[in-house]
């Protein structure tokens, strides 16, 4: 039996972001995660009313959705252009957290419970980018943050 170390196929790759095509899978997070909070947004462009109405029969005060509405649409355009993308990514994870604990707590409907465990993935998503960063494909990077 031989005592020397096998290499593994697996360990001997590039790391992703090295590799070729890791620039694109780094757009494509970004892209992919960023849609979730821009259509969401504009969805409560189109329905104001009925989106305050909801905000406020779960105790959040109907005030704040011009906030949420900012958030969800500079947000994501900040994601998709890959500027100030750790700090946009954070500010999102943080909402996302929020609208978990606001209005999805009711975890003995199933959908609601769907909906709190999608929001924590859609958190911690957003927290990789954070510590990662957007990437090359991005304004960071052009401006070597």
């Amino acid at each position: 039996m031989s005592t020397s170390a096998t290499t593994s196929p697996i360990r001997d790759r590039a790391p992703v972001e090295t590799s070729a095509y890791g620039k694109f899978l780094d757009l494509g997070g970004r892209l992919l995660l960023a849609a979730l909070f821009l259509f969401a947004g504009l969805s409560k462009i189109s329905g104001y009313g009925a989106t305050a109405g909801y905000m406020a029969s779960m105790g959040v005060s109907a005030a704040l959705l011009p906030i949420v509405i900012a958030t969800e649409v500079l947000g994501s355009l900040a994601l998709i252009a890959g500027w100030h993308t750790r700090i946009a990514a954070f500010l999102l994870a943080g909402f996302s957290l929020l609208a978990a604990g606001f209005f999805h707590h009711d975890f003995a409907d199933q959908t609601q419970l769907i909906l709190f465990l999608s929001d924590l993935a859609v958190a911690g998503g957003l927290l990789t980018l954070a510590a990662n960063g957007a990437g090359p494909l991005s304004l960071d990077h052009r401006r070597g943050r």
